[in-house]
């Protein structure tokens, strides 16, 4: 596995960047001096993209870190569609549908290149900020009420990643969209938190949560952990989340199981949680609660199926986030992105209210799903 994770996150953007360069080198209609200013640029822009993991990050200033966070991870993915249009160009000379002409010292294609990420990049800034309601509505033959409310509404949420890019200003939106559904209950399935808590208490990010009005119950994701596990327990409680951690909890005539994140290799099978969970089955011999599970990452779907589990929540895969990554997670999940029924069990896997990175969303969606429980 450790192999895996080089080869994605360091040989084959080395590779990207070497191509990438050599191709701009050719089609740039400069001189040599102002073509090694660009390269010079570009290997500025693709070290950057390591400066979120490298630690230096904390020791800038709030302002600068963001900058210096959404540059470099930004970077990440026009890189990707730098090489998807190289590759295409060179693809097409290859099969003599694009002259040699095009890609040496022209002046048209690197126009033309400019024009397309431009335009692809600005839409999909544009996407992202348009966060999209998602409505799944449950019928049940179990009680599944609410303060003495017939049909439960649910607010559920994933993949959040407050950080240095998503700053409480834009946080704070968020809450004023979900205090508008007017919830009983808001759930969140992990990566609340991104890749660091200093932001979040720099900016005092828990006093967004306690405007939430309706009780927030949420488990962890990986990023809790890469943020460092105590760090993220503490913004927990001083945010007011109820955390599940291999953990249940009642409420009302509602039954919510919240996993530890699977980057826990000694976390509680689902079996011996919903142990637990059976004890709170109705005493008198009644009907028992809906039974909702938070897991952050959507592996082994057919555990929850096996565990009597009415509904599953994950989130995790962001869904790739930018197309063509939406088609390696398709490849990789059972069920990447969407709602699915196995059995008796109904899952929801969400592509996250935030974002990892750059704010782009190309080809998949930033959103939130307001789900209704009831007879």
């Amino acid at each position: 596995m450790e192999y895996i994770w080089l080869i994605m996150f360091l040989i084959l953007p080395l590779m990207g960047a070497a191509y990438t360069a050599w191709r701009i080198w050719h089609v740039l209609p400069f001189a040599h001096s102002w073509r090694w200013a660009a390269i010079a640029l570009f290997a500025v822009l693709f070290c950057s993209m390591f400066i979120g993991f490298s630690g230096a990050i904390e020791k800038m200033s709030l302002n600068m870190a963001t900058v210096a966070y959404e540059v470099g991870n930004s970077f990440v993915f026009i890189l990707l569609y730098l090489v998807m249009i190289f590759l295409a160009l060179d693809l097409g000379r290859f099969l003599h549908l694009v002259p040699k002409s095009w890609l040496v010292s022209n002046g048209n294609t690197s126009l033309g290149i400019l024009a397309v990420m431009l335009v692809v990049f600005v839409y999909g800034n544009i996407h992202y900020n348009n966060k999209v309601r998602k409505q799944i509505d449950i019928k049940t033959n179990k009680e599944a009420a609410l303060h003495d409310k017939p049909t439960a509404k649910i607010v559920l949420l994933s993949d959040l990643h407050l950080g240095y890019h998503n700053r409480r200003s834009e946080f704070k939106r968020w809450v004023d969209m979900i205090n508008a559904e007017h919830p009983d209950l808001v759930l969140i399935a992990g990566d609340i938190i991104d890749i660091s808590v200093r932001p979040l208490l720099e900016e005092r990010v828990a006093e967004e949560f306690h405007r939430l009005k309706a009780p927030v119950y949420a488990c962890l994701g990986n990023h809790e952990y890469y943020s460092g596990e105590q760090h993220a327990l503490q913004f927990y409680h001083k945010a007011g989340i109820t955390l599940l951690r291999d953990s249940v909890a009642k409420i009302g005539n509602i039954v919510v199981i919240g996993r530890d994140d699977r980057t826990n290799a000694h976390r509680h099978s689902l079996r011996e949680i919903m142990r637990q969970a059976k004890l709170m089955a109705d005493g008198n011999g009644g009907v028992k609660e809906f039974a909702i599970l938070l897991d952050h990452q959507p592996y082994h779907l057919e555990e929850a199926e096996h565990n009597g589990i009415d509904f599953q929540f994950s989130g995790h895969t962001h869904h790739g986030q930018v197309w063509p990554a939406s088609w390696i997670t398709d490849a990789l999940y059972e069920k990447a992105y969407g709602v699915l029924r196995k059995g008796n069990t109904q899952y929801c896997v969400s592509s996250g209210m935030g974002i990892w990175g750059g704010k782009f969303r190309i080809g998949t969606q930033s959103e939130y799903v307001v789900l209704t429980v009831g007879r």
